[in-house]
Protein backbone atom coordinates (compact mmCIF):
# COMPACT_ATOMS: atom_id res chain seq x y z
CA UNK A 1 0.00 0.00 0.00
CA UNK A 2 1.39 3.06 -1.42
CA UNK A 3 1.56 5.53 1.79
CA UNK A 4 1.35 9.52 0.88
CA UNK A 5 4.50 11.57 1.18
CA UNK A 6 2.51 14.50 2.62
CA UNK A 7 -0.16 13.09 5.10
CA UNK A 8 2.59 11.28 6.72
CA UNK A 9 4.41 14.14 7.63
CA UNK A 10 1.40 16.17 8.77
CA UNK A 11 0.31 13.33 11.08
CA UNK A 12 3.03 14.09 13.88
CA UNK A 13 2.54 17.71 13.49
CA UNK A 14 -1.34 17.51 14.37
CA UNK A 15 -3.19 14.65 13.87
CA UNK A 16 -0.52 11.86 15.66
CA UNK A 17 1.24 14.90 17.74
CA UNK A 18 3.25 12.55 20.26
CA UNK A 19 1.94 15.21 22.56
CA UNK A 20 -1.39 16.13 22.26
CA UNK A 21 -2.58 13.09 20.33
CA UNK A 22 -0.83 10.01 21.43
CA UNK A 23 0.32 11.57 25.11
CA UNK A 24 3.90 9.99 24.67
CA UNK A 25 6.88 11.19 26.12
CA UNK A 26 5.65 12.66 29.07
CA UNK A 27 8.40 12.05 31.62
CA UNK A 28 10.81 14.97 29.61
CA UNK A 29 7.68 16.85 28.11
CA UNK A 30 6.78 17.78 31.81
CA UNK A 31 10.15 18.02 33.36
CA UNK A 32 12.23 19.99 30.84
CA UNK A 33 9.72 22.58 29.82
CA UNK A 34 10.75 25.13 32.44
CA UNK A 35 11.26 27.56 29.74
CA UNK A 36 10.40 27.28 26.49
CA UNK A 37 14.10 27.94 25.40
CA UNK A 38 14.73 23.95 27.26
CA UNK A 39 11.85 22.72 25.28
CA UNK A 40 13.17 23.48 21.98
CA UNK A 41 16.29 22.12 22.89
CA UNK A 42 14.83 19.31 23.79
CA UNK A 43 12.73 18.87 21.04
CA UNK A 44 15.22 19.86 18.81
CA UNK A 45 17.21 16.97 20.36
CA UNK A 46 14.35 14.72 20.15
CA UNK A 47 13.89 15.33 16.46
CA UNK A 48 17.38 14.92 15.10
CA UNK A 49 17.82 11.17 17.06
CA UNK A 50 14.06 10.63 15.20
CA UNK A 51 14.85 10.94 12.30
CA UNK A 52 18.02 9.52 11.77
CA UNK A 53 16.95 6.64 13.82
CA UNK A 54 13.78 6.08 11.79
CA UNK A 55 16.47 6.82 8.32
CA UNK A 56 19.20 4.23 9.47
CA UNK A 57 16.31 1.52 10.62
CA UNK A 58 14.65 1.84 7.40
CA UNK A 59 17.68 0.73 5.34
CA UNK A 60 18.65 -1.82 7.54
CA UNK A 61 15.66 -3.56 7.52
CA UNK A 62 15.52 -3.45 3.95
CA UNK A 63 18.78 -4.76 3.82
CA UNK A 64 17.94 -7.45 5.99
CA UNK A 65 14.82 -8.48 3.76
CA UNK A 66 17.25 -8.52 0.34
CA UNK A 67 20.32 -10.27 1.39
CA UNK A 68 18.50 -12.61 3.82
CA UNK A 69 16.54 -15.98 3.66
CA UNK A 70 12.64 -15.36 4.86
CA UNK A 71 13.32 -17.98 7.57
CA UNK A 72 16.85 -15.96 8.92
CA UNK A 73 15.18 -12.60 8.56
CA UNK A 74 12.35 -14.15 10.87
CA UNK A 75 15.05 -14.97 13.07
CA UNK A 76 16.24 -11.61 13.13
CA UNK A 77 13.48 -10.18 14.07
CA UNK A 78 13.64 -11.38 17.31
CA UNK A 79 15.92 -9.22 18.08
CA UNK A 80 15.23 -6.22 16.50
CA UNK A 81 14.19 -4.27 19.50
CA UNK A 82 17.68 -4.66 21.02
CA UNK A 83 19.20 -3.63 17.64
CA UNK A 84 16.86 -0.68 17.52
CA UNK A 85 17.97 0.62 20.86
CA UNK A 86 21.82 0.41 19.89
CA UNK A 87 21.16 2.18 16.40
CA UNK A 88 18.92 5.21 18.70
CA UNK A 89 22.17 5.12 21.09
CA UNK A 90 24.30 5.89 18.91
CA UNK A 91 22.66 9.06 17.83
CA UNK A 92 21.80 9.93 21.27
CA UNK A 93 25.37 9.67 22.16
CA UNK A 94 26.32 12.26 19.23
CA UNK A 95 23.76 14.54 20.55
CA UNK A 96 24.47 14.49 24.21
CA UNK A 97 28.54 15.52 22.96
CA UNK A 98 27.81 17.87 20.58
CA UNK A 99 25.04 19.61 22.75
CA UNK A 100 27.38 19.82 25.36
CA UNK A 101 30.59 21.36 23.54
CA UNK A 102 28.33 23.96 22.02
CA UNK A 103 25.53 24.62 23.77
CA UNK A 104 26.58 23.58 27.16
CA UNK A 105 24.10 25.93 28.96
CA UNK A 106 21.57 23.76 27.65
CA UNK A 107 22.80 20.76 27.99
CA UNK A 108 23.34 21.13 31.98
CA UNK A 109 19.38 22.70 32.18
CA UNK A 110 18.56 19.50 29.84
CA UNK A 111 20.52 17.37 32.35
CA UNK A 112 20.04 13.36 32.01
CA UNK A 113 16.73 13.91 29.79
CA UNK A 114 19.38 13.68 26.96
CA UNK A 115 20.73 10.48 27.57
CA UNK A 116 17.18 9.20 28.25
CA UNK A 117 16.42 10.17 24.79
CA UNK A 118 17.09 6.55 24.19
CA UNK A 119 14.54 5.16 26.08
CA UNK A 120 11.94 7.69 24.74
CA UNK A 121 8.77 5.59 23.88
CA UNK A 122 8.02 8.19 20.99
CA UNK A 123 11.45 7.27 19.32
CA UNK A 124 11.25 3.71 19.76
CA UNK A 125 7.95 3.24 18.69
CA UNK A 126 8.47 5.06 15.51
CA UNK A 127 11.34 2.65 14.53
CA UNK A 128 9.48 -0.72 15.65
CA UNK A 129 5.57 0.76 14.34
CA UNK A 130 6.85 2.33 10.99
CA UNK A 131 10.58 3.05 9.96
CA UNK A 132 11.29 -1.09 10.39
CA UNK A 133 8.17 -1.44 7.58
CA UNK A 134 8.47 1.27 5.14
CA UNK A 135 11.13 2.76 2.70
CA UNK A 136 13.42 5.61 3.41
CA UNK A 137 11.80 8.71 2.30
CA UNK A 138 8.62 8.11 3.96
CA UNK A 139 10.42 6.75 7.25
CA UNK A 140 12.65 10.01 7.24
CA UNK A 141 9.05 12.29 7.30
CA UNK A 142 7.27 10.95 9.79
CA UNK A 143 10.86 11.21 11.74
CA UNK A 144 10.47 14.74 10.25
CA UNK A 145 7.17 15.47 11.28
CA UNK A 146 6.72 13.93 14.77
CA UNK A 147 10.25 15.54 15.70
CA UNK A 148 8.35 18.72 14.83
CA UNK A 149 5.35 18.17 16.47
CA UNK A 150 6.92 16.78 19.55
CA UNK A 151 9.29 20.54 19.28
CA UNK A 152 6.33 22.58 18.66
CA UNK A 153 4.38 20.63 21.52
CA UNK A 154 7.49 21.42 23.83
CA UNK A 155 7.97 24.68 23.12
CA UNK A 156 4.50 25.66 23.77
CA UNK A 157 3.76 24.24 26.86
CA UNK A 158 7.75 26.20 28.12
CA UNK A 159 6.15 29.05 26.60
CA UNK A 160 3.48 29.22 28.62
CA UNK A 161 5.21 28.41 32.14
CA UNK A 162 8.11 30.70 31.25
CA UNK A 163 5.12 33.43 30.97
CA UNK A 164 3.60 33.11 33.58
CA UNK A 165 6.05 31.94 36.16
CA UNK A 166 8.77 34.50 35.30
CA UNK A 167 6.86 36.96 32.85
CA UNK A 168 9.36 36.04 30.33
CA UNK A 169 9.76 34.18 26.75
CA UNK A 170 12.95 33.20 25.02
CA UNK A 171 14.12 34.95 28.67
CA UNK A 172 12.83 38.18 26.67
CA UNK A 173 10.72 40.14 29.51
CA UNK A 174 7.23 40.38 28.41
CA UNK A 175 5.55 41.54 31.74
CA UNK A 176 6.74 44.52 33.45
CA UNK A 177 9.05 44.72 36.61
CA UNK A 178 6.29 44.86 38.43
CA UNK A 179 5.18 41.56 37.72
CA UNK A 180 4.53 38.93 40.57
CA UNK A 181 5.58 35.74 39.01
CA UNK A 182 2.93 32.78 39.68
CA UNK A 183 6.31 30.41 40.41
CA UNK A 184 4.12 27.06 41.17
CA UNK A 185 3.91 27.45 36.94
CA UNK A 186 7.92 26.87 36.94
CA UNK A 187 7.67 23.72 39.34
CA UNK A 188 6.62 20.57 39.20
CA UNK A 189 2.78 21.02 39.68
CA UNK A 190 2.76 23.88 37.33
CA UNK A 191 3.75 21.07 34.41
CA UNK A 192 0.78 19.08 35.35
CA UNK A 193 -1.64 22.03 35.54
CA UNK A 194 -0.59 23.10 31.96
CA UNK A 195 -0.38 19.85 30.38
CA UNK A 196 -3.69 19.17 31.71
CA UNK A 197 -5.55 22.05 30.00
CA UNK A 198 -3.71 22.25 26.98
CA UNK A 199 -5.00 18.25 26.62
CA UNK A 200 -8.63 19.86 27.75
CA UNK A 201 -8.46 22.38 24.87
CA UNK A 202 -6.85 20.69 22.31
CA UNK A 203 -10.09 17.79 23.27
CA UNK A 204 -12.70 20.19 22.93
CA UNK A 205 -11.53 21.69 19.72
CA UNK A 206 -11.60 17.81 18.38
CA UNK A 207 -14.96 17.77 19.75
CA UNK A 208 -16.48 20.54 18.01
CA UNK A 209 -14.89 19.60 14.73
CA UNK A 210 -16.79 16.55 15.15
CA UNK A 211 -19.97 17.72 15.66
CA UNK A 212 -19.51 20.49 13.05
CA UNK A 213 -18.71 17.73 10.39
CA UNK A 214 -21.83 15.70 11.61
Amino acid sequence: MKVSYKKQFLNGIYSENPIFRLVLGICPTLAVTTSAKNGLGMGLAATFVLICSNSIVSILMWIFRQIFTEDTYRKIQKIRIPIFIVIIATFVTITDLVMAAYTPVLWENLGIFIPLIVVNCIILGRAEAFASKNGLIVSFLDGLGMGIGFTWALTLLGAIREFLGAGTIFEFRILGQNYEPVLIMILAPGAFITMGLLLGLFNYWELKKTKRSC
